[in-house]
């Protein structure tokens, strides 16, 4: 993964950063930056509000806001996907860390236009072996979007993480 890549919203290749179409800013995937701590943290949560209503909300705003400039950025690969390159504007974020992608979300108004393949693209094309994560069993959508990107279920669960909602385990094989 290069440093800092611009990309077409419209083709989700490389490319010079341009618009990508009438109010569509060009997207730059760049480190993330201690600064970007919170907008990870809301955006996370504003992504979960919308795929998954239903889903348990464990802890408060402060608290992600904490696990963000703290643990994720900390102990994981972030990268972040910027509009116009402010990290201000972060749309789309991506955590891995040894053959897990642990964090892969991206900012409801910003969904569908590439950014998530693009991310996981990326963590695909660096990673040395077999990637794993997990999704919840009842997030439809985000199982769709993995399983075609190649990742197979291999595990359910009935729900013994901090949300008890059932999961399931996804791999993907280079």
């Amino acid at each position: 993964m290069r440093d800092a890549e611009a990309f077409d919203n419209d083709t989700d290749s490389p490319a010079v950063r341009r618009k990508g179409g009438p109010g569509v800013a060009a997207v730059r995937v760049r480190p993330a930056e201690p600064a970007d701590s919170a907008a990870i943290a809301r955006l996370i949560r504003r992504a979960k509000a919308e795929a998954m209503p239903w889903l348990a909300k464990p802890h408060t705003l402060t608290e992600d806001e904490w696990w963000a400039a703290n643990i994720l950025l900390r102990d994981h690969v972030v990268k972040v996907a910027a509009e116009d390159g402010k990290s201000s504007r972060v749309v789309g974020v991506l955590a891995v860390s040894d053959g897990w992608v642990d964090q892969l979300y991206i900012a409801p108004a910003a969904q569908g236009r590439g950014i998530g393949s693009h991310l996981l693209r990326e963590a695909q094309g660096a990673a040395p072996g077999p990637l794993q994560l997990w999704t919840f069993q009842r997030n439809h959508r985000a199982r769709a979007f993995y399983e075609g990107h190649g990742f197979v279920a291999v595990r359910e669960t009935d729900g013994d993480n901090e949300e008890n909602e059932p999961d399931v385990l996804y791999v993907w094989r280079p």
